[in-house]
């Protein structure tokens, strides 16, 4: 089977300016042949979304994300574009960030057949949790590993919201070769150094099994105060 080629949908159309022009060549045309679609949409707007393959990552720095997330926005009057990417370690994340930017949630989802299918129901779990809350950490850094036999993915992210238990998160996708299946587990981590750790530990083969992510402790509510109560508080004092 012969992965499907690119097709931007730009004939006619030209960058918006000079910048748009460069950062475009630079980031997509110039390894545009090497980008695999693995799910696209295309709005009533004009704008285009892309989950992309970047099959030339394999021969560039090592551990660099491979999956592209390409936004097109085309001006039908003007006949130009513009556009915004990011290259980024999980297809699940660069679905997140599409639909971060309006693309509907229904609407990326990936091609069958493209790439591994998910191994088990806890893997498709939190794929569709990333995807829908992804913009709720950032990204700090990943390694790809895309050897035929023992295909890893390791990312470590950051919430946003300081206040969790389990500030930091790590992934870790395992392929496996033999069923062409992916398997994607979650852990949670109080402080950077704890993840990075854990993630050196896996990349050498020698890490222990991934700590759950802490539940959310909410504080209790504090009792509601009846008009009643208040009406029988005694004059002049507030408390």
């Amino acid at each position: 089977m012969h992965p499907p080629e690119l097709d931007l949908r730009l004939d006619g159309f030209e960058a918006a300016d000079k910048q748009t022009e460069e950062a475009f060549r630079r980031v997509i045309q110039i390894e545009q042949t090497e980008l695999v679609p693995l799910a696209e949409h295309h709005a009533p707007d004009a704008a285009s979304y892309y989950v992309l393959h970047n099959a030339a990552a394999t021969w560039g720095t090592p551990g660099e994300p491979q999956i592209v997330a390409l936004h097109l926005q085309r001006d039908l009057r003007a006949k130009t574009f513009r556009f915004a990417h990011a290259s980024l370690p999980l297809a699940a994340m660069a679905q997140s960030w599409l639909i971060h930017r309006g693309c509907p949630l229904e609407e990326i989802g990936l091609v069958p057949g493209m790439g591994t299918a998910p191994a088990d129901e806890a893997t498709r779990e939190l794929e569709q949790r990333l995807m829908g809350d992804g913009h709720h950490f950032t990204l700090l850094r990943s390694y790809t590993d895309d050897s035929p036999d023992d295909a890893v993915t390791i990312v470590i992210l950051r919430s946003l919201d300081e206040r969790g238990p389990s500030p930091f998160r790590v992934l870790h996708e395992y392929v496996d070769a033999d069923s062409w299946t992916h398997t994607l587990r979650e852990g949670g981590f109080a402080t950077y150094a704890g993840a990075v750790q854990w993630c050196d530990d896996a990349l050498s083969g020698q890490a222990p099994p991934l700590p759950p992510v802490q539940p959310e402790v909410r504080s209790a509510p504090r009792p509601a105060i009846s008009l009643s109560a208040l009406a029988r508080r005694p004059a002049g004092r507030s408390r």
